[in-house]
């Protein structure tokens, strides 16, 4: 018998924070009615969670988002760099990186870039979209408890200002409730990892003369030393107001109400250097840094977003980007399985690809705390071989296992070090690191493809100039300009110049290429987000059967399958701009053909013709989408 309901949805979100709103976008994007109720009364009014990076801005590309995004987030659009200072008017100072894109060269491999917008103006543009696709989104609602069985979930939630209750009856359950998630509590799941790592407490304040103090140093957050007020300054508009991170150390019996807002101004005072400084508190928030991740992300049909599967240290941003990419994951899963062209089974797959990439990722930002000595933690660094830098956590990780085919397994999650030797049948060698133009101050991520041993030469994706920071494309390039051509003849270097990727590889984030489309130049990451797509050769006898047999599959299983021919020649359905090798930068071969997902990773492809591509086909799919 159906239980009895006040709202029935296909999906119900808890937690209308970023990655709860994400999902709902994400969600409304693919046409999944859905409900999200959220306890608080409105969006973040706090400054914080500003990091947004290229693969979360990629997302917001695909849905119709990013300018919006952009011009939410103008107002720091100057600020670049990470500063280390012993106080702001002293000669203690050094740049731990001054530029995250140094040139442009992001642009070689990505239609977007990192964008600073702070979750307090995220978030309201992610609310007015979602709700203008259709999203039902309350505030001031809270989740009290829930039930599930064979059908559903079955949720009392309350609205708080009216102390009514109302019952809400979903198929599926999506928990973005934050890292003391309640939802997961309620579940009795656990948590693995070096759990909470240091604490700070948040001030937002208005200073008028601190402008005067930072002058031209436009960075996006700076780490004062004094060793008798340490601390983190963030710029909110360069002008008067900003936010200081205090170190707060609970565990040696500090209360917070010992940070009043006359101690929290002096410390301020004593960290820049300007002992004179006016200053007014605006408000204070504490936050805690940690790394834990739950031990499952699935139960039964309650799926955990974000910060309630997983924790991570604030330096990098990793938390709130991983977080979105959870969501992003998770949505076009649910599309597929309501939808009917997938089954249930394929829900199973994501926490057995995002768990992996948690535990790496978090390891990863307390690594980064460590070595940029985050105010609070005293953790050293671990040293020796240097951890992969921000670019490829960010567009490098990987999928193990889950809704994908012919991954090797002996590939970590996420490249680190030297690249692996050849794989194999189907494989590509090792991580592909796309060089862009280097500078002293960049982090641990620089940019042309170099030929990995054993492997293809494999180019730059994109084979574009760099473009303007902020990711926008840019012209032809001049005369002589380079084409990313990836003919550098020499392995990739083991100790770091660019960001490692495994361009084209099953499990991976498909590649960047600037293509034409009836007219229209697009990435072929635009691509991606409503149906799985297959891309093969024009004029590729052996291509041309891929795209025919794919035709016919398709409708037999019933599943939305898009399919481009890519090639130089005008006929082809994505034309690629001169000197770009579509095969080259998918790893396919001129014969072979790639099936990339809705969230744009690769899910399968093939090196070459195939005798029974229909048959290939069929088995393929019916892998990745958990058909019977």
């Amino acid at each position: 018998m159906q239980p009895t309901s006040d709202d029935r949805v296909p999906v119900l979100i808890t937690g209308g924070s970023l990655v709860g709103l994400a999902t709902s976008l994400f969600l409304g994007r693919l046409g999944v009615d859905h409900l999200l109720v959220e306890k608080h009364a409105a969006t973040s009014h706090h400054p914080r969670g500003r990091g947004n990076n290229v693969r979360t801005m990629e997302l917001f590309r695909t849905a119709g988002i990013e300018p919006a995004i952009r011009r939410a987030a103008s107002v720091l659009a100057p600020n670049h760099g990470i500063l280390q200072a012993e106080s702001l008017t002293g000669d203690n100072q050094q740049w731990l990186f001054r530029e995250i894109d140094p040139g442009g060269g992001l642009a070689r491999f990505s239609p977007s870039g990192w964008c600073l917008c702070s979750q307090n103006d995220l978030e309201p543009v992610l609310l007015e979209e979602a709700r203008r696709l259709g999203g039902d989104i309350r505030f001031g609602v809270e989740l009290r408890s829930f039930e599930q069985d064979e059908g559903g979930v079955t949720a009392e939630v309350l609205e708080r200002d009216t102390g009514r209750t109302r019952t809400v009856r979903a198929d599926y359950l999506v928990a973005a409730d934050g890292p003391r998630s309640p939802v997961r509590t309620a579940l009795g799941i656990g948590q693995t990892g070096a759990g909470e790592l240091f604490h700070n407490v948040s001030v937002t304040f208005r200073a008028k003369r601190l402008a005067e103090v930072v002058g031209d140093r436009h960075f996006i957050a700076c780490y004062l030393t004094n060793p008798d007020a340490d601390g983190a300054l963030l710029p909110v508009d360069n002008e008067a107001e900003w936010v200081f991170h205090l170190p707060w150390h609970p565990e040696r019996g500090e209360p917070l109400e010992a940070f009043t807002d006359e101690r929290c101004a002096a410390h301020i005072r004593t960290a820049v250097g300007v002992p004179g400084l006016e200053i007014e508190i605006t408000g204070k928030a504490p936050w805690h840094a940690a790394e834990r991740v739950a031990e499952r992300y699935c139960d039964g049909r309650v799926l955990l977003a974000g910060d309630a599967a997983h924790e991570m240290s604030p330096t990098g941003a990793f938390g709130s980007n991983t977080g979105i990419q959870d969501g992003h994951n998770l949505a076009w899963k649910l599309a597929a399985v309501l939808d009917g062209w997938a089954g249930p089974g394929l829900l199973e797959t994501y926490g057995a690809e995002r768990r992996p990439v948690a535990v790496a990722t978090s390891a990863r930002a307390s690594e980064r705390s460590a070595e940029h000595s985050h105010p609070g933690y005293d953790a050293t660094p671990a040293g020796g071989n240097r951890q992969s830098g921000v670019l490829t956590v960010a567009l490098g990780y990987r999928y193990q296992t889950g809704a994908v085919v012919g991954v090797d397994p002996r590939r970590p999650v996420v490249p680190e070090g030297p690249p692996a030797p050849p794989a194999g049948p189907g494989g590509t060698g090792g991580p592909v690191v796309p060089t862009v133009p280097t500078s002293p101050d960049m982090p641990d991520d620089a940019g042309t493809a170099e030929r990995p041993p054993g492997g293809p030469a494999v180019p730059a994706a994109g084979g574009r100039p760099a473009g303007p920071a902020d990711g926008r494309a840019s012209g032809r390039p001049a005369a002589g300009g380079a084409r990313g051509n990836g003919r550098s003849g020499g392995p990739a270097a083991a100790g770091g110049g660019g960001p490692r990727l495994w361009l084209g590889d099953p499990g991976t984030r498909a590649p960047h290429l600037w293509v034409t489309r009836k007219g229209e130049q697009l990435s072929t990451l635009d691509l991606y987000e409503r149906a799985p797509v297959l891309l093969t050769g024009a004029g590729s006898a052996a291509g041309e059967a891929w795209h025919t047999a794919a035709a016919r599959v398709a409708d037999d299983l019933g599943v939305p399958l898009d399919r481009y021919r890519v090639g130089a020649d005008a006929g082809a359905d994505l034309v690629t701009e001169p000197g770009a090798d579509w095969a080259e930068a998918h790893g396919t071969g001129r014969d072979g053909a790639l099936l990339v997902r809705p969230d744009g990773f690769v899910a399968w492809r093939a090196t070459g013709a195939c005798a029974d591509p229909e048959a290939e086909l069929t088995a393929v799919l019916c892998q990745v989408l958990s058909l019977a």
